[in-house]
């Protein structure tokens, strides 16, 4: 099997992901949820009519997509008006199948809609810059880790490539999703992400100081449970019924 699609290898770039995600929405908490920076035409950009935080995400594409960042086949890009690298291509030795399953306006509207409010205060405390560039980096390390599920479904499927052709062959998307989902597995992240949220997100003070959080280590449990595991799951499921049509 390809080295990238070992169990070992995946489980540590995803381990890696973990404390990205973490350390992002640590500083990402520090601010008020910032309304405004979500509404298109709330802040005034000339020539631009979305909003602060499409207007940031959008450049720094552009940017990362001068260097090469977007033919990399980890990393799936929020806008589709990106300029070609400057650099010269790279032969990637990708084991996945190249499809267009890209689900980062989901992400990207969960983001906004819900996994905020989780995390920061509610009301306004002007740092705009400050919360958009945040929002770039939370935003970046969700989607790649949940787009790393393709290199995850295709570990599954060489694992058990009959068994996996033979519920694509029936439609069974029901059984497919069973097939991917390992409750224990699950279980162990969970219990791995709160015990890592809880370490890097906690204040050092005084040793015999209550412990004080800059984030609720439960809520970085409860956005892997409720969003990144079932998104994932579903990048998952997208990329088999391509990777082994019926």
């Amino acid at each position: 099997m390809h080295p990238l699609l070992d169990l070992q290898n995946i489980r540590a770039v995803l381990t890696r992901l973990e404390e990205t995600i973490i350390f992002a929405l640590v500083e990402r908490a520090q601010f008020k949820i910032n309304a405004r920076v979500y509404q298109p035409g709330a802040l005034q950009i000339p020539h631009f009519s979305g909003s602060f935080l499409d207007y940031l995400l959008r450049g720094t594409e552009q940017l990362h997509a001068t260097v090469r960042r977007y033919t990399s086949p980890d990393e799936h890009p929020f806008f589709d008006d990106l300029p070609p690298s400057l650099l010269p291509p790279l032969t990637y030795d990708a084991p996945i199948v190249p499809t267009r399953i890209n689900i980062n306006r989901d992400i990207k509207a969960a983001y906004e809609r819900e996994i905020i409010a989780l995390f920061c205060a509610p009301g306004d405390d002007e740092q705009y810059g400050s919360t958009a560039v945040c929002d770039v980096a939370c935003l970046q390390a969700l989607s790649k880790r949940i787009h790393y599920g393709k290199f995850v479904a295709e570990s599954k499927f060489r694992q058990a490539e009959e068994h996996y052709r033979a519920l694509i062959a029936r439609g069974d998307r029901d059984a497919l999703l069973a097939a991917i989902t390992d409750d224990a597995v699950e279980a162990r992240l969970l219990a791995r992400v709160g015990r890592k949220a809880a370490a890097y997100a906690q204040e050092l003070g005084d040793a015999h100081a209550p412990v004080v959080y800059k984030l609720d280590p439960s809520l970085v449990v409860r956005l892997y449970k409720e969003w990144i595991i079932p998104l994932t799951k579903r990048v998952e499921l997208e990329y088999l019924l391509v990777r082994a049509p019926a």
